[in-house]
C-alpha cells in the first residue's frame, strides 16, 4: 500500500508527458498546413482578358500546387493600390503582389522603358520576351532589387485612336491633346507637335467624353477592355510604342516562405508566363482591330513607320530625346538600347 501513491503519481506523469508530446506533434502538423494569404492588386477590370485568362488562373494554380498552403486573393480595378503605386505598395508590404505599367511611375524604371521605343517590336510576345530577357541577363535587373520580380510582360504596340479626326501624318497631330501612357510615348507625341496628357487608364473614357483629350495611344486590346471603342472612330494602326508591365512580390514575404513554397512561386514565374500573356494579347489585339473594321471605323495602316518618309523623322527624334534624358541620369542608355535591339531580334516571332 505504501507504493500505490507513488505508482499513481508516476503513471499520471507518464500520461501527461505523452499527452504533451502528442499535442506538440499535432501543433507542428497544423502549423505546416496553415494557409498564407497573398493579396494581389492590379488595375485591370475584373472582366479583362488578362485578369480572367492569366491572373485568376495563376492564383488558382498557386493554391493547387501548394496544396492550399498558399492562397492568392486577386483585387482588380486598382482597389488596393492605385495604378501608379502598385510597385511601391508591394515593396512596402502594403500588398503582397502587384502588377503595374512601369511607365505609370515616371522616371522610376528608365532603363526598362528603353524596350518601349518604336521599331523594337511589333507584338506583345516579342516585347515581353525582350523585357524578360533583359531582366534575366542582368541588363535591367538593378531596377527591381527592392522586390522579388515574378515576370515581365508587355502590351501589344500602342496605336493612335481619336474621336473626331483621322491622323494620316505627324502633321495631323499638331495641336491635338493625346493621352500618353509613359514618358517614352510622351516624348514621341511631343515630337509630333501634339500635347501629351497623363491620365490613368480608368480615367480615359470620361476624359474623351468631356473633350479633355482628343485621342490616345493604346493597344487594340485595351481599346476594347476599357470600352473606348464606344468613343473612338478613327484609328492610325501604327506601332507607335509598347508598354512594359511587371508582376512582382514583396521580397520579405517571399523570403518568409519555406523552401517548398518558394519553389511553388518560382515554378510559376519567368519566361513561360511572359509568353503566355504575349500569345493572349496578340490574339485579342487582332480581335480589337477586326471589331473596328466591322464597325466601319476609319483606319489607316502604317506597319513600318521607321521606314516611312513621313513618320521616320519624328519617331527617331522622340527616341533620341528619351535616350539622351536617360544618359543624363548617368546611365548607359545607348548600351542598353543596343542590348534591347539584340534581344528583340532573338525574340522575333
Amino acid at each position: 500500500m505504501k507504493f500505490a501513491p507513488l505508482f499513481s503519481i508516476a503513471a499520471l506523469a507518464t500520461v501527461s508527458l505523452f499527452g504533451c508530446s502528442n499535442q506538440s506533434d499535432n501543433s507542428d502538423t497544423a502549423s505546416s498546413q496553415e494557409t498564407t494569404v497573398l493579396r494581389f492588386s492590379h488595375f485591370y477590370p475584373a472582366t479583362a482578358d488578362v485578369n480572367q485568362q492569366i491572373f485568376e488562373p495563376w492564383a488558382k494554380k498557386i493554391e493547387a500546387d501548394s496544396n492550399g498552403r498558399l492562397k492568392v486573393e486577386v483585387y482588380p480595378s486598382a482597389t488596393l493600390s492605385t495604378e501608379d503605386t502598385a510597385y511601391e505598395s508591394t515593396v512596402k508590404g502594403m500588398i503582397d503582389i502587384g502588377s503595374q505599367v512601369q511607365g505609370y511611375t515616371s522616371g522610376r524604371f528608365p532603363l526598362t522603358q528603353i524596350a518601349e521605343l518604336p521599331g523594337l517590336s511589333n507584338s506583345s510576345t516579342q516585347t515581353g520576351c525582350m523585357l524578360q530577357t533583359l531582366y534575366e541577363n542582368g541588363t535591367i535587373s538593378s531596377e527591381y532589387e527592392d522586390s522579388h520580380l515574378l515576370f515581365m510582360f508587355a502590351t501589344g504596340p500602342g496605336t493612335l485612336h481619336t474621336t473626331d479626326k483621322l491622323i494620316r501624318t505627324p502633321e495631323d497631330m499638331e495641336g491635338m491633346r493625346i493621352r500618353r501612357p509613359s514618358a517614352v510615348a510622351g516624348d514621341i507625341i511631343e515630337s509630333m507637335g501634339a500635347s501629351p496628357v497623363g491620365l490613368p487608364a480608368n480615367d480615359i473614357y470620361t476624359s474623351l467624353q468631356r473633350g479633355v483629350v482628343d485621342g490616345l495611344s493604346f493597344p487594340w486590346e485595351a481599346i476594347t477592355t476599357f470600352k473606348l471603342d464606344e468613343l473612338t472612330k478613327y484609328h492610325t494602326n501604327i506601332p507607335f510604342y509598347s508598354s512594359a508591365l511587371m508582376m512582382t512580390m514583396n521580397k520579405d514575404k517571399y523570403e518568409s516562405l519555406p523552401d517548398d513554397l518558394k519553389k511553388v512561386i518560382d515554378d510559376n514565374s519567368g519566361m513561360a508566363l511572359t509568353k503566355k500573356v504575349g500569345k493572349m494579347w496578340d490574339k485579342t489585339d487582332l480581335l480589337g482591330l477586326q471589331a473596328a473594321r466591322d464597325r466601319g471605323d476609319e483606319i489607316v495602316n502604317i506597319p513600318d513607320p521607321l521606314n516611312d518618309p513621313d513618320w521616320k523623322g519624328p519617331l527617331l527624334k522622340g527616341t533620341q530625346k528619351y535616350l539622351d534624358d536617360v544618359t543624363a541620369l548617368g546611365l548607359d542608355a545607348e548600351g542598353v538600347y543596343k542590348k534591347a535591339k539584340a534581344a528583340s531580334a532573338a525574340c522575333k516571332v
